[in-house]
């Protein structure tokens, strides 16, 4: 077996590939090649492993994207994708094998963390990656959709909600979703190769789409929901972007007072979501699917320690291992004044871990306290815990919309 890069030319059989081995057929793409999800593949960054015959038997892609990390700082990410292999050629070392090299390859490129979204939690886990975000979908009953007034009758910030179709929305959709990625922890970028090539899934993909569109006070485009009734009942939004909460809260109201449905289901909601604070009834929100979305891996533990922010001063001694790549090291993350020296040391570790928890971890979306109580993290003194979720709480939740 051998495993080689992609190029442009092999475009149309890394796809081919890569469908067998999920046992799909692909959507045929629209005359320019657009309208697919595979259409924003970036075939210099894909590997394409063969057999001993030169048969291609497995796929591993790569995007280039931004990851915003607590504190607002942004770091170049690989967004990993297509990892597939032939159902004929599984359990022989073939996926062991291009994951180990895309790893090298993404070391080469000097970025300090990848990124990925696991179809099975039990795949990635070993080769060093670990959940970091999450979401969840919420569905209120148009009948129990009223939402509080603002306390001592203040009047609503000033701004407008307007309905647009999405196909002449996608430049302001683009540049909405990008004012709000730069603010929220976990989120990636939308390269405007995606947004030109209906890449993903709505409102990339071109699909029929309403979009409830809010402007400032100013006129300026902050926020938007995209929507389409689904069984002439529900109303399924796709995604809520607001990049303040006013704005928020306008396209809430939007979407709750659309007549002629019977429920709004929000498919991908934050945890730390005001949504269910802001409905008189409480429980009007019903709870639906809550799963890991953003799996991160670290790449270079100094590297990633000291590209976040960071809220609270402290020391911490780390002993890191890294079983997959065959590393073991021991860090002193040292934070004053919102930024950290990650240095070497022989100093006692606070707290020991696996890679993939660091990877948990980083973006806060999970408590070192918590992966401790689950026997992942082993703490060397009882206030070690305590400390680390001090000193690795986000400055806001961390949640990704975007799917690849």
């Amino acid at each position: 077996m051998d495993i080689r890069p992609t190029t442009e030319q092999d475009h149309e059989l890394f796809v081919e590939t890569m469908h067998a081995a999920f046992g799909l057929f692909p959507d045929p793409p629209g005359e320019d090649g657009t309208g697919v999800w595979w259409s924003a593949f970036e075939p210099e960054r894909g590997l394409l492993a063969r057999d001993a015959d030169g048969r291609p038997v497995g796929t591993a892609g790569a995007y280039t994207f931004e990851l915003t990390l607590p504190g607002g700082r942004i770091v170049p990410v690989s967004g990993v994708t297509a990892v597939g292999v032939l159902p004929s050629h599984r359990r022989r070392g073939v996926l062991t094998a291009m994951m180990r090299r895309q790893l090298a390859d993404l070391r080469a490129r000097g970025e300090v963390l990848s990124v990925l979204l696991a179809s099975e939690a039990l795949i990635y886990r070993r080769f060093g990656y670990g959940p970091a975000t999450y979401t969840r979908a919420l569905t209120v009953p148009r009948l129990r959709a009223a939402l509080t007034p603002p306390r001592g009758g203040a009047a609503e910030p000033a701004g407008t909600v307007e309905l647009l179709h999405r196909d002449r929305a996608v430049e302001l959709l683009e540049q909405v979703y990008d004012r709000y990625r730069r603010t929220r922890p976990g989120s990636v970028s939308r390269p405007h190769r995606w947004w030109a090539r209906g890449a993903g899934q709505p409102p990339i993909a071109p699909k029929p789409r309403y979009v409830a569109l809010h402007r400032d006070a100013d006129g300026v485009p902050d926020g938007y929901a995209s929507y389409a009734i689904e069984d002439k009942r529900s109303l399924v939004v796709d995604e809520t972007v607001a990049a303040t909460d006013a704005a928020h809260t306008a396209l809430v109201r939007y979407l709750l007072g659309h007549d002629l449905v019977q429920e709004v289901v929000f498919r991908h909601v934050p945890p730390d979501s005001p949504l269910p604070w802001q409905l008189a009834d409480f429980g009007a929100a019903q709870p639906g699917k809550h799963t890991d979305w953003l799996w991160a891996r670290v790449l270079d533990v100094p590297g990633a320690l000291t590209a976040r922010g960071w809220s609270t001063d402290g020391t911490l001694v780390l002993d890191v291992d890294d079983p997959f790549l065959g590393e073991h090291h021991r860090h002193l993350l040292t934070v004053r004044d919102g930024r950290a020296e990650c240095t070497p040391t022989d100093l006692a570790p606070d707290l020991s871990l696996d890679i993939s928890d660091l990877g948990s971890i980083l973006l806060g979306g999970t408590t070192p306290s918590t992966l401790a109580r689950a026997g992942h993290l082993h703490p060397h003194h009882p206030e070690a815990p305590a400390r680390a979720d001090a000193l690795f709480r986000p400055d806001r939740e961390p949640h990704c919309l975007h799917w690849f």
